[in-house]
């Protein structure tokens, strides 16, 4: 499948006239816990030629590739293909927005091309804000817990989808900083041995072996734990201040790299 993404990556430079800078997954392979039909979600940044950034009408920010409407070479029905364009992405960057940080740390990267993404790694401590991290992985930890987990029967899979944000927003209130991307590390770290341990430990077994795991009753001491740190999280949040300097010269500067970089 690594091969098929990166003759996908180069026909999208063909088919949008672009360069990709950077190419990683971002889904269940990237967290560590996929099944056998998960999808591949591929992420990407990419830039424009300079002349496209010299208009005075807005364009399109992002390329999708769905699948109904493939780019010019066939796409297995597995991929999941999307990418932001660079000024788009850097402006998310300068809001420490999680998922772009998720990118950076991807533990499964397709492809990476000249320095754009290696400085923005660099500068990723300097942009890190905690508080809008916390109240990212906790909405969306809400989301998927109001969802997916209030009946008595519930879909098991989906503890991961709470699990997971709740586990990220622990980390950054125990160490302030971006949070691992794998799921084995948060649990490893954050969950003390007991039995709840041992219960995620078995649905990560279980999931990974390609076990459905659809409907089956609620496992209570999940759901107190989550609802419990929810709502702690939550007060936590409140308190915690931002201090960060301006990046925008910064990016600013990485921008105008870029350009340079890939086009001359």
């Amino acid at each position: 499948m690594r091969e098929h993404i990166i003759e996908i990556i180069k026909q999208i430079e063909i088919d949008y006239d672009v360069k990709i800078l950077y190419a990683c997954e971002s889904g269940s392979r990237a967290w560590g816990f996929p099944s056998k039909d998960s999808d591949y979600d591929v992420r990407f940044i990419y830039v424009h030629k300079k002349n496209w950034y010299l208009s005075i009408d807005q364009r399109r920010d992002v390329i999708e590739i769905p699948k109904n409407d493939p780019i010019s070479i066939p796409i297995h029905e597995l991929l999941d293909v999307s990418g932001w364009e660079l000024s788009k992405a850097l402006k998310l960057f300068r809001k420490s927005n999680p998922p772009l940080l998720e990118w950076l740390k991807s533990s499964i990267v397709y492809y990476q091309a000249y320095s754009t993404t290696e400085k923005m790694s660099e500068l990723a401590t300097n942009i890190f804000a905690p508080n809008s991290c916390i109240y990212h992985y906790l909405n969306m930890a809400k989301g998927n817990y109001r969802d997916y987990l209030q009946g008595q029967d519930v879909k098991i899979k989906k503890y991961f989808y709470v699990l997971r944000p709740i586990l990220a927003a622990k980390w950054i209130e125990k160490y302030n900083t971006i949070p691992p991307i794998q799921f084995q590390s948060l649990v490893e770290d954050i969950i003390p041995e007991g039995d709840l341990k041992k219960l995620i430990h078995e649905l990560l077994r279980r999931k990974i072996a390609g076990e459905e795991l659809n409907l089956e009753p609620r496992i209570d001491q999940i759901n107190l734990f989550l609802n419990g740190e929810i709502i702690r999280l939550e007060e936590y949040a409140k308190s915690i201040k931002n201090d960060i300097q301006d990046p925008t010269e910064r990016l600013n500067r990485i921008f105008r790299e870029t350009l340079d970089e890939v086009w001359n």
